[in-house]
């Protein structure tokens, strides 16, 4: 029988096929949400031991048989994108026409993982304080494309914590004083700080929680399995004052904010607290099967029977924190012993709230505190939880990697295997398809992985480099060659609506000049935050900043690719998106590389090149916040969101100032400021250049004295403008230039004049 026909009536037996549940019918109405229009879809439930699904079209008509609904709208768009016709992203969306698709039957399609995980406790601040249903369902909808069926579900839990320490017999103050404001509610919930820009509007909880009941309801319906809170052993200073006989210790001060409490496991008061938190939350949100618990993000644990070791160690981040030093180690039976009874005490704390429930947490602190968290102090921590209730968020393996093979792939526990990528929602250009493709085979193909279940992305921030995490989910769900050129083919094609062998060349370019980088090393770099020298606060170490990673040649060529075949695509809004991004990050590597000069010719009493060079820094800092006006995100945009979400002037005008203060200052006395830097319009023009001018000024004025710059004078007059511009209340806009392509170009040439 000929293919064509033999498709033609497998996909009419298909067609006459009823729903066979209400899933089908969620599936349905996600794709589309996305623009695919229900009645060119059938979807077909069948249940199986994997995730999978297989598509066939015929006569422009597409059938799916799935495991879920997730691999449902994952394998359709899948299908639609392998031809050309549908690109969803953070940037927008494209559907192209779907008359004249291809004939095509897939097979099944199965994924290597159980589950694919998504977001990071830290989204949660650095990302979604202020969105509304809209933003989250379609985050949702995105997330199936990438076929996403665990996601961590974080909102609305302060309506919880709130009765919850009520019920304790705190007043509605000490409660007040405990939750952070909006942005910085994650801290606040792994128990690093409290009450940082307290206190938190009781209308922003109300929102969050009915948001919350939405988005359980939403995920669940497409067949995902969300992660949800958990206690964790943190309590508010009034409840540790109130209960001095309770084994509550005093944590590390981290970040400069002043130290946490948090209760021992071992203490009747925390099964007690766990339980009741989980009985409130599951009668606001409903059961749940995993459970996240992160008692030690970035704290030690106390291993003294008094616990106070934990108050004066410091966090071994061997990047971040270079200096830090531990405190002297008690005899490792000691620390082996407490280690395995807060591992046993934790889980046993939700398993006795939700009977057959899994303890989840975050393997971040394992590669970040490699001093603290040996293989060893590792095993014992994990060795008493059952291996099937308990799964680890390898987040870190594009910064810390290797650590599930120092521990025998987590000495047999449940884990899933990923990346952060993005930190502090900072958004250079940079990401490393080629490395995880090499990276997941590497994975598959170890007999040593032990059990891992799944695969997950888990950034610390949204709306950037959507093709790193376009490819990284393809990875999961193998489905074609998914080396960088045919998959490149494929992407240009389905994202522009039509791609040939110079665009795809072009992107070769970029792709090894920018998006061959797994970690972006500058981030953090002589004690300060920043995605870019730009980004950082000024200081008489400029020249000795680093060089760039990646392959800047290669970057420019293509983006000079790009410009050359502009015209052709024209009318595609995110081509124009694309080569704006990749033209801003081209653009504030030089200028990177012109602040080093300027200083040095100040340093060297040269005035009259730290002049030059302070002159183009301006021109060009003002031309980049020009030309991104009309990206996904701005300065004006973070602040409208906020004050939208108030429903009073005082909440209005709280949230502008937190949602500020999280992208520029942050908070505490470490190394926070700058941490969430962004590459926004607003930000360019009136926060990073006048902080640098404000520094070249000093540089210019000590080289005509024949003096250093004075350092500690600068800082203390820089920090009290930091505060100022947070409190202003300054009225933000920004637009799309009317020829983004053409400012575009202009801005190259800018880069190219040496």
């Amino acid at each position: 029988m000929p293919l064509r026909r033999g498709m033609a009536l497998l996909a009419a037996v298909l067609w006459a096929t009823p729903a066979a549940a209400q899933t089908a019918t969620d599936a349905q109405a996600a794709l589309a949400r996305l623009g695919i229009p229900a009645p060119r879809v059938l979807v077909t439930l069948k249940s199986g031991p994997s995730a999978r699904y297989r598509v066939q079209i015929a006569h422009d008509r597409v059938a799916v048989t799935a495991s879920s609904p997730v691999a449902a709208v994952r394998g359709v768009t899948a299908a639609l994108t392998a031809q050309g016709r549908f690109h969803a992203s953070w940037e927008g969306n494209r559907v192209g026409s779907l008359t004249g698709l291809a004939t095509r039957d897939s097979g099944w399609v199965t994924s290597p993982f159980a589950f694919r995980a998504y977001l990071n406790t830290c989204t949660y601040g650095y990302t979604t304080p202020w969105w509304d249903w809209a933003r989250w369902e379609r985050e949702i909808d995105l997330m199936a494309v990438h076929g996403v069926d665990m996601p961590l579900a974080m909102e609305g839990q302060e309506h919880v914590w709130r009765a919850l320490w009520r019920e304790q017999g705190l007043s509605g103050t000490q409660v007040d004083q405990l939750f952070a404001g909006a942005p910085f509610l994650p801290w606040e919930r792994m128990g690093n700080m409290a009450g940082y820009r307290a206190p938190l509007s009781r209308h922003w909880i109300e929102k969050k929680r009915v948001l919350q009941k939405r988005i359980l309801a939403r995920m669940r319906a497409l067949g995902m399995t969300p992660i949800l809170p958990a206690f964790a052993g943190y309590v508010p200073e009034a409840f540790a004052k109130a209960h001095p006989d309770a084994r509550i210790y005093r944590m590390r001060e981290w970040e400069g904010f002043p130290g946490t409490y948090w209760l021992d496991p071992s203490d009747p008061l925390f099964a007690k607290l766990a339980a009741r938190f989980l009985k409130l939350y599951t009668a606001e949100y409903g059961a749940g099967r995993y459970y996240l618990a992160d008692a030690f993000n970035e704290m030690v644990p106390p291993i003294a029977d008094d616990g106070s070791d934990t108050a004066h160690a410091s966090y071994g981040d061997s990047t971040a924190n270079t200096a830090a030093t531990r405190a002297a180690a008690l005899p490792r039976a000691v620390r082996d012993a407490r280690l395995a009874a807060y591992g046993k005490r934790l889980y046993a704390s939700i398993a006795a709230a939700q009977p057959g429930a899994t303890w989840v947490m975050q393997g971040w602190l394992f590669g970040a505190d490699k001093e603290f968290w040996t293989r060893d102090a590792i095993a014992a921590f994990l060795r008493d939880v059952p291996d099937q209730r308990m799964l680890i968020l390898d987040i870190g393996n594009d910064r810390y990697p290797g650590i599930w093979k120092q521990t025998n792939g987590f000495d047999g526990k449940d884990w899933i295997y990923g990346y952060v990528h993005n930190y502090g929602g900072s958004n250079p250009v940079y990401g490393a398809p080629d490395f995880y493709r090499r990276d997941l085979a590497a994975l598959l193909a170890d007999p040593a992985r032990g059990r891992v279940r799944g695969f997950g992305m888990f950034p610390e921030g949204l709306h950037n480099n959507s093709l790193a995490y376009d490819y990284a989910f393809d990875a999961a769900w193998p489905s074609g060659d998914m080396t960088l050129v045919p998959w490149l083919a494929r992407y240009t094609r389905a994202r522009y609506g039509w791609s040939d062998a110079a665009m795809v060349a072009a992107w070769q370019d970029v792709a090894a000049g920018v998006y061959d980088v797994r970690y972006w090393t500058p981030r953090w770099w002589n004690q300060r935050a920043g995605a870019y020298l730009f980004f950082k606060r000024p200081a008489a170490d400029a020249p000795t900043f680093p060089a760039t990673p990646g392959d800047r040649a290669k970057a420019r060529a293509g983006i000079d690719a790009l410009l050359k075949v502009a015209a052709q695509h024209r009318d595609s809004a995110l081509f124009r998106y694309d080569l704006v991004d990749l033209v801003r990050h081209e653009a504030t590597l030089t200028l990177d590389d012109r602040l080093k000069a300027a200083v040095a010719a100040y340093q060297h009493g040269d005035v009259a090149a730290g002049d030059r060079e302070t002159a183009r820094i301006t021109a060009m800092a003002q031309a980049i916040d020009g030309l991104i006006g009309g990206q996904q995100e701005t300065l004006a945009s973070w602040i409208d969101d906020a004050r939208a979400y108030g429903d009073t002037p005082a909440d209005r005008r709280r949230f502008e100032e937190d949602a500020k203060a999280q992208v520029t200052i942050w908070g505490g006395a470490g190394h926070l400021g700058d941490y969430a830097s962004k590459a926004w319009a607003g930000l360019y023009a009136d926060f990073y250049l006048p902080r640098w001018t404000m520094y070249l000024g000093e540089a210019r004025a000590a080289a005509l004295a024949r003096r250093p710059v004075d350092e500690a004078a600068f800082l203390k007059r820089l920090h009290a403008w930091e505060g100022r511009w947070v409190g202003d209340g300054r009225a933000y806009r920004a637009a799309a230039p009317a020829d983004a392509v053409g400012a575009a170009r202009a801005l190259m040439a800018q880069v190219a004049r040496p």
